[in-house]
């Protein structure tokens, strides 16, 4: 994203008191805008469909519980209607089942209510311009998940290749294209058609799928290929 674009939010929240919460946070960030706010997702995807004319949202932040339609149900809906559109859970939520699931039907991020509003600025911020926001605990969660499950349940038939397998490390880190391009001293370009390349091979839209599938069929193990 332009560094000087204005990144455009909406959210999605049914406490009243932390909603407000959240919309005085973006309200403070000049870099950012609060271009819509819903207390469920229905209402917003309902929006969405009928927004003639209105702003798109560059990033969401879904809450999990919700009436009717669940955050978890709703993140493919929303992502149906604004494929380039990025999304953070934000949730009281660190149950495994629910982080596993959010990553794996697209959510780009995972943020518990509990962080700082300058952790969910900063998240914002990171998803925005093409990385991951996970919380500390979260991240630790979904390392221990993937590390536990069996590789039986998946064949191994994607192979990546060395400097795939080191992008996909640092993607894993939190860093974005233009960190991963001057930690390998490779040009912003390479590091955008590697990550693009990894995402067809795992058939995965963002960053935390990609970390999760490549643990899950143990492409790490594969040590045979070289750099390109």
């Amino acid at each position: 994203m332009n560094a000087n674009k204005v990144i455009k939010v909406m959210l999605v929240e049914d406490h009243p008191k932390y909603r407000k919460v959240i919309e005085m946070a973006i309200s403070a960030e000049p870099s950012m805008e609060m271009v819509s706010v819903f207390g469920a997702a229905e209402i917003a995807l309902r929006n969405l469909r009928d927004r003639e004319g209105q702003p798109v949202p560059d990033v969401i932040l879904l809450d999990l519980n919700l009436p009717g339609v669940s955050g978890l149900d709703a993140i493919p809906k929303f992502l149906d209607e604004l494929p380039a559109t990025k999304i953070i859970v934000l949730t009281q939520s660190n149950a495994q089942t629910d982080i596993e699931i959010a990553v794996q039907r697209g959510a780009s991020g995972y943020l518990l209510k509990a962080s700082t509003v300058k952790q969910i600025v900063n998240g914002i911020e990171t998803v925005a311009n093409g990385g991951a926001s996970l919380d500390g605990d979260v991240a630790l969660h979904l390392l221990k998940m993937v590390q536990a499950r069996s590789k039986k349940s998946e064949p191994a038939g994607v192979v990546l290749s060395a400097r795939e397998r080191e992008i996909l490390l640092l993607l894993s880190q939190g860093m974005l294209k233009k960190e991963i391009a001057r930690e390998l001293d490779i040009s912003f370009g390479s590091v955008a058609t590697y990550i693009r390349r990894l995402y067809e091979k795992l058939d995965v839209q963002n960053a935390p799928a990609a970390i999760d599938k490549a643990h899950r069929i143990g492409v790490f193990e594969n040590t045979g290929e070289q750099n390109e």
